[in-house]
């Protein structure tokens, strides 16, 4: 019998659209000759839908959308299926729900496990375990939204202590959402609404002096060990209007660049990798994950990690695949690897 594959995306979090882009790229590479495979949209509301991921009408700059119209999904076809592919990113898709809905019905699915998604996916959590495991990071502070409702100006004092300038993040949502840098104490309360409309609870983080931005990804072997990639550096054109890389620099209006590799010294490349596969192993990962540091004038020795992303975007044109093609795997390979890494894993407790 020929392997069911089920693509899902979209979803209900605000990075719905790249989501959607995503799958339209990986679903134009996976292999019809041996894969049956169901693409499945999950609108913003939440429905799941037979959705094609096919958009002919997309302006420049418009990110696509999974339709309202199409017919739903069954459920009853959930078991029927040999793998899914979860390319959904941020909350209630990227963050261990729909893991743990796949682990319940005994499907394999490609990607990161219900704790690693869940655990990468909640920033306060994830700089936690890189603590744990000796990661330098830079200094921060989480704000619970109880304690911005009740406990306001010792919220406002834990995070004086950091200094400016600080970046003000929702704590569970990603391709910089929400994200406000901070110059001035004034705006500090406004920036903190404007995250807590992404999510109640709040992450502050002192900025990086002097950073570059540089990325490293991990996949797994045909035996399961980690293994790091090329490293490369996000370049924001210095005449474009950000201060950082916002969602627009992202995936909108072409102003950030993808230099692979990196113009760094090997030494500091190797200590990206190592760095970058610990991360991976500290969370418990599986699958693939992109490394975010920061190359800093002070902190950590210059080298500071950011974040990991257990569904990094994988348009060809992403940081991701790029840096697997710079190390000698092509996106269709990389696709087909994902998708036997994730045929091959045991069900339950692994």
């Amino acid at each position: 019998m020929r392997t069911t594959i089920a693509v899902v995306f979209g979803g209900q979090s605000s990075e719905h659209g790249v989501s959607c882009l995503t799958a339209r790229e990986v679903l134009a590479v996976i292999d019809r000759d041996r894969y049956d495979v169901v693409p499945v949209g999950i609108t913003t509301d939440g429905r799941w839908v037979e959705e094609t991921a096919v958009w002919d009408d997309l302006e420049p700059g418009v990110l696509p959308k999974v339709r309202d119209d199409m017919p739903p999904f069954s459920w009853d076809r959930i078991r029927d299926l040999d793998v899914v592919f979860p390319l959904l990113h941020g909350p209630w898709g990227e963050d261990g729900t729909v893991q743990g809905m796949l682990e319940l019905s005994g499907v394999r699915y490609v990607g990161a496990g219900v704790l690693a998604s869940a655990v990468g996916m909640d920033k306060p959590f994830t700089k936690t375990v890189f603590s744990a495991a000796g990661l330098p990071q830079l200094p921060y502070v989480t704000i619970q939204p109880w304690e911005w409702d009740a406990k306001r100006d010792r919220v406002r004092a834990r995070v004086h202590a950091l200094g400016l300038p600080v970046f003000v993040k929702p704590a569970r949502a990603g391709s910089s959402s929400g994200v406000t840098p901070v110059h001035h104490w004034e705006d500090f309360d406004v920036a903190v609404e404007t995250a807590r409309t992404f999510d109640p609870k709040v992450i502050v983080e002192s900025a990086a002096n002097g950073k570059r931005e540089v990325e490293c990804a991990v996949i797994q072997d045909e035996h399961g060990m980690p293994i790091a990639s090329e490293v490369g550096e996000i370049v924001v054109a210095a005449e474009a209007d950000h201060e950082y890389y916002d969602f627009e620099a992202k995936y909108l209006d072409g102003t950030s660049t993808n230099v692979v590799p990196a113009d760094l010294p090997e030494s500091v490349r190797q200590r990206i990798r190592e760095y970058a596969l610990q991360a991976f192993d500290a969370i418990g990962c599986e699958g693939l994950a992109r490394v975010d540091f920061f190359l800093t004038d002070s902190v950590g020795g210059g080298l500071v990690i950011n974040e990991i992303n257990t569904m990094p975007g994988f348009t060809p044109f992403s940081m991701f695949p790029k840096l697997w093609a710079a190390s000698g795997v092509d996106y269709p390979e990389l696709v087909e690897r994902l998708i036997q890494l994730a045929l091959q894993r045991p069900l339950g407790l692994r």
